[in-house]
């Protein structure tokens, strides 16, 4: 590893290790909801092969999920860490100049950095993917495939990139930059087969853990399916967060180098997957289906790929400054890389919950420490209140998008069910307000306000960015 390489990953680090900390939850609900079932999914084994949560991420993290929370969001750094390596040897494999800044492009894409130290799956997808490609790329089409089959045991859009390697293999071209003599037609076929381990390997793994031959469809999580249950967008929607997902600095390298790579059929190993991607995502979100919503975070599974396209183009627009601007290829280069890393900071402190509503939680949790009662039940609107509280997630009911079933669900709770309530996703989500907790029969413990900005309190100059939550604690006598 060069000089300039290991800074890098050390750099990278270290802005994790500050995210972990300063940012203790999500931006999202769905990291907590990850952690949660990894902390608990030995007491609930089923947890381990559930559609939702996906089997290979579940049993990774609930080995580091024991030690908390903190520890699953650095063990998620890790991964970061292990794929930029792995990102750097791709770029070496493929022969694109300058592997070592491979490492910065890829922590520089705002949607990847901000999930760096998080528990959400598209990391740990991302790493199995670019393990894949360096398979691929070194003639091992054998081994890259089940690695690949891999890919739908961690995030749904495996499912895509399985098809596209099969389509890959039967045409025996790969996804390197290595392309030998075809291969007979039986050993395509095998090739192809091998793209169903990891499916197969889930399926087996349900049955022997429920005896449901049919769990897979009997899991199946009820907003994925074709009623647009998030709503829908417009078929730009992915072109208008390319600043996100490649980065507002990085966009136009980034273009560039997928221009180039497409222009000459290059590197088929980079272009496919992102474009596939594009399609599909940009497919399900105009129509809705299977619970799409909209975000860039979904292109962090194919951000190795992203990242090397960027240095391709990148390494083009170098070499024109060598020629035009000896003297400004340094100096602007070092600009842009540091501006992007400004532009990532800023998008992580100001994105959504992230590290907000997780400092209102942990006030309200100490106030309860400090005035408890004994607590039979728990339900919560939120999942990091009850990481705080540890307490087993089979406390909370199911609820759903529905007042009235939500109010049967919260009258039927025994004396001694603690409710830890906010006035944004318990609205939002579940149809109940404070008032409505309380006419359900909860005595109300605690109210409080709070308006979060960010660590680097952007809101005196951008006051929407500043966060205004209300917290309650409600207790059943």
């Amino acid at each position: 590893m060069s000089r300039r390489a290991g800074v890098s990953l050390a750099i990278a680090a270290l802005a994790g290790v500050a995210l972990a900390w300063l940012a203790p939850d999500s931006y999202q609900q769905d990291a907590g909801h990850h952690f949660l079932a990894a902390r608990w999914a030995w007491r609930y084994p089923q947890t381990l092969v559930g559609v939702w949560n996906r089997p290979l991420f579940t049993l990774l993290y609930s080995a580091p999920a024991l030690f908390g929370y903190p520890a699953a969001k650095l063990f998620t750094l890790a991964l970061a860490l292990v794929t930029a390596d792995q990102t750097r040897r791709l770029a070496r494999d493929l022969g694109v100049a300058r592997a070592w800044l491979a490492v910065a492009l890829l922590f520089l894409q705002p949607a990847y950095f901000l999930i760096i130290a998080d528990t959400m799956t598209e990391p740990l997808f991302a790493l199995v993917f670019v393990v894949a490609l360096r398979l691929d790329a070194a003639g091992r089409r054998e081994w890259s495939a089940l690695v690949a089959s891999l890919l739908v045991t961690v995030r749904p859009e495996g499912f895509f990139l399985g098809l596209l390697w099969a389509f890959w293999m039967i045409g025996d071209r790969g996804a390197g930059a290595r392309v030998g003599a075809p291969a007979p037609a039986g050993r395509r076929a095998i090739r192809t087969l091998l793209l169903a381990t990891g499916g197969a390997a889930w399926w087996v793994a349900a049955l022997a853990l429920t005896g449901d031959p049919l769990f897979i469809r009997h899991n199946w999580p009820g907003n994925w399916g074709l009623d647009a249950t998030y709503g829908v967008g417009p078929v730009w929607i992915y072109v208008a967060r390319l600043p996100e997902i490649a980065g507002l600095l990085l966009l136009v390298p980034f273009l560039a180098g997928l221009g180039r790579s497409l222009r000459e059929r290059r590197y088929p190993a980079l272009t496919a997957p992102v474009l596939v991607l594009f399609v599909v995502h940009t497919v399900l979100r105009v129509t809705g289906w299977f619970g799409s919503a909209g975000y860039a975070r979904y292109f962090v599974c194919v951000s190795p790929a992203i990242a090397l396209l960027t240095l391709v183009g990148w390494n083009d627009f170098g070499a024109r400054l060598l020629v035009a601007r000896p003297t400004w290829r340094v100096r602007l280069g070092r600009l842009v890389l540091a501006a992007s890393a400004v532009v990532c900071v800023l998008y992580a402190d100001m994105a959504g919950f992230y590290g907000r509503d997780a400092r209102a939680i942990a006030d309200m949790t100490h106030w309860f420490d400090d005035h408890p009662r004994p607590v039979a039940r728990f339900i919560w609107s939120q999942a990091y209140m009850d990481v705080l509280f540890d307490r087993d997630p089979s406390d909370h009911p199911q609820m759903y998008a529905d007042h009235a079933r939500n109010m049967e669900i919260l009258r039927a709770f025994p004396p001694g069910t603690l409710v830890f309530w906010d006035a944004d996703i318990g609205r939002a989500w579940y149809q109940l307000t404070a008032d409505d907790i309380q006419r359900a029969g909860y005595v109300r413990l605690l109210a409080r306000s709070y308006r979060l900005d960010g660590w680097l309190h952007e809101g005196r100059l951008f006051p929407w960015s500043i966060r205004s939550q209300q917290l309650f604690l409600f207790y059943k006598p």
